[in-house]
């Protein structure tokens, strides 16, 4: 019988309680008319996953599973389904709610995303899904079922945020991506390199910015010294001594360093705020006519788009780390202590199943 993973709920308020990881027996699907059977190999985690866990995050589920990316192989599909499908390897999409308005979710509810809250039923931390078939994208052949598992939501997040909202991504222009060894800032640096421009790094670890290096990054700087935005503006080029695009999970005071070091008419496209849930916006930001704009997900024609482009490019998501089992519970909560201490340079994966094709029903 198919198994997932959910919360188990105990008593505790939000942010001081952790809800402990649960293995429990799932029904086995039967696939509707356009749906399909895909059995899951490999699924990955993300920050929202963590937040769950701490009630940090709307409408936590007991009864859903967690986990929005999931990669796994096609095994049985409904009677009006196409049947092309079967056997192929395909990833999920992360969300629901949104197909391609580029100002956000048409549903009046907004976007609902896989994994652990009320508003979605699925989530990719199980054996096996149903889903219809407009709801996955085949997998790009020269990804590893880790890497594939570890595109959809970082992806997606860091494709709307680059391409769609920052007006930037072109090359030659000068792109400073914040807290470098994240999913969606690996993403962002990885997107922004293969379009051609000059991609800049923040981290409070010299060890992730020697690797964001590694990967292609122009320059980098610890954000945790004193002035670090004049010290990365040293670093610029002299034909072109301003970032003209800030892509940001932080919030803190990113505004303050931003109006530093952006060009007139800059952008910082906003798409989370670990550090704080707000920031100053001062007189001079107006004054330069600096732009902050928000950015969450993305819509499935921006889904459908972003593989596309991970394909053409032979772009590779970064895995930081892989555990196998869904039975491994213990292991799998040291991915959670991964995220917790911010160690983690890519994203944290489960290896649900092996390689092979086989049908777990």
């Amino acid at each position: 019988m198919p198994q997932a993973i959910t919360m188990q709920q105990v008593e505790g308020k939000p942010g001081q309680v952790y809800y402990p990881l649960s293995l429990k027996s799932i029904p086995t699907p039967s696939p509707g008319p356009r749906d399909l059977i895909v059995n899951i190999h490999t699924a990955a985690l993300n920050h929202r996953d963590f937040f769950l866990r701490q009630h940090l995050y709307p409408a936590p589920s007991f009864e859903t599973p967690l986990l929005a990316d999931g990669y796994g192989v096609v095994t049985a599909v409904g009677s009006a389904a196409d049947k092309s499908w079967l056997g192929k390897a395909v990833i999920l999409t992360p969300s629901r709610g949104w197909k391609d308005s580029p100002e956000g979710p048409e549903s009046p509810t907004g976007i609902a995303i896989l994994g652990g809250t009320k508003t979605c039923p699925l989530g990719t931390a199980q054996d096996v899904v149903c889903v219809d078939e407009n709801e996955v994208e085949e997998a790009p052949a020269h990804l590893s079922p880790a890497e594939a598992a570890a595109l959809p939501l970082t992806g997606l997040t860091g494709w709307r945020a680059l391409v769609t909202k920052s007006a930037n991504a072109e090359k030659g222009r000068n792109i400073l991506v914040t807290g470098i060894g994240g999913g969606v800032a690996l993403n962002v640096l990885q997107f922004a390199l293969a379009l051609g421009a000059n991609v800049y790094v923040t981290s409070g670890s010299q060890d992730k910015l020697d690797k964001a290096k590694d990967l292609g990054a122009t320059g980098g700087i610890n954000y945790k010294t004193d002035g670090w935005e004049k010290e990365l503006k040293k670093q610029l080029p002299k034909d072109r001594p301003y970032i003209d695009a800030i892509i940001d999970g932080a919030g803190g005071n990113i505004m303050s360093k931003a109006t530093r070091l952006l060009k007139a008419g800059g952008v910082v496209v906003q798409y989370g705020m670990t550090v704080g849930p707000k920031m100053d916006w001062s007189m001079v930001a107006v004054l330069n006519n600096v732009e902050l704009r928000g950015s969450t997900m993305g819509s499935r024609k921006e889904f459908r788009d972003m593989v596309a482009f991970v394909k053409e490019k032979k772009i590779r998501p970064i895995v930081s780390r892989v555990v196998k089992g869904l039975d491994n519970i213990k292991e799998i909560d040291t991915l959670f202590d991964d995220i917790k201490k911010g160690s983690q340079f890519g994203k944290l994966v489960i290896e649900i199943a092996d390689g092979s094709n086989s049908s777990k029903l």
